[in-house]
């Protein structure tokens, strides 16, 4: 076997292992001991975190940090996926930011110079435009890492009102419009919400509550699955133009309550959590003339009083 193909064999080899002696490897690849150490050397140069340990239940250990073996990209492969990073490059904070930083720094790196030109060049042709926020959300990888492993984090989070401390499960993490969002389980209210990723100011993981099984329910499905268990929900209809529609779709919230006719129009249907009526109340408003609610009293009503206290502000 030609040492090239044997150190990438090694290198996925000890990637499965995680843990063995010198004396495995060198059995199964059919090599000296002194060759196999000669090949850890190699890999530990490439950047393979390995690590000894003494004592007769000794060997090599891989630390956490896994290093994936070379992956032959062709050049519009490799193009798109730094392009895929650099649409995240607007974003103030991101879950994985040194790592998305680290990766794009590789794969230019390691372009020959004429791709590498063409990158460079592509740099000011192409962009992913993001509103800049300057609020922060410092605590995106706990939040996401509480997502993964179901578990229930003891947050401090900055709501319009109040500071209120809560217990919480989170479904996921998403971004719209330059803002991070994070649907959760709340143990404070005993239902589902999401909440404002910048307003949570502290987040620490909390063993003394019980985790949900919340494996079924993701970013993908939440609304449809967490729709019927909304326990004060109300009904809402709302009639949309042309350009109603072009703003409602832009709305993650929308696309299981929006339907859109042949000619353009359409309209907005489904059930609406009671805490959620002002929210919808000023963005009916905000619609203007590209919307008409015509159904829910209780919406309705708040659109009024959202509208007679803008009335009153501007006499």
């Amino acid at each position: 076997m030609a040492k090239t193909q044997r150190l990438l064999e090694l290198l996925m080899t000890v990637n499965r292992k995680r843990k063995f002696t010198v004396g495995e490897l060198a059995q199964e690849f059919g090599v000296s001991q002194r060759t196999i150490l000669r090949d850890l050397q190699e890999l530990s140069e490439w950047g393979v975190p390995l690590y000894s340990e003494v004592g007769p239940h000794g060997g090599y250990r891989v630390l956490k940090e896994r290093i994936l073996p070379p992956i032959a990209f062709s050049e519009e492969e490799a193009v798109a996926i730094f392009f895929a990073i650099q649409s995240l490059r607007h974003y103030s904070a991101l879950p994985f930011a040194a790592e998305a930083a680290s990766a794009t720094s590789k794969f230019y790196a390691y372009m020959p110079p004429d791709v590498r030109e063409r990158i460079d060049e592509m740099r000011h042709r192409v962009d992913f435009v993001t509103p800049k926020r300057q609020a922060d959300s410092p605590h995106l990888s706990i939040l996401l890492d509480a997502a993964v492993n179901q578990k229930v984090l003891a947050i401090a989070y900055e709501s319009r009102e109040k500071q209120t401390n809560r217990r919480i499960q989170p479904i996921g993490i998403y971004t719209q419009n330059g803002l991070w969002y994070c649907p959760a389980y709340c143990f404070y209210t005993s239902s589902y919400r999401v909440f404002r990723c910048d307003r949570i100011q502290t987040a620490v993981e909390c063993a003394e509550t019980e985790p949900l099984d919340l494996r079924d329910i993701h970013l993908d499905n939440r609304e449809s699955r967490l729709a019927g268990e909304e326990k004060n929900s109300i009904a809402i209809r709302a009639e949309l133009t042309r350009v109603g529609v072009q703003k409602c779709e832009a709305e993650r919230w929308s696309a299981p309550m929006l339907t859109i006719r042949p000619d353009g129009t359409g309209s907005l249907s489904g059930q609406i959590a009671e805490s959620d009526r002002d929210f919808f109340a000023t963005f009916f408003i905000g619609l203007g003339r590209e919307a008409t609610v015509t159904h829910s009293p209780e919406l309705l009503a708040s659109m009024r009083s959202y509208l007679a206290e803008l009335s009153g502000k501007y006499p």
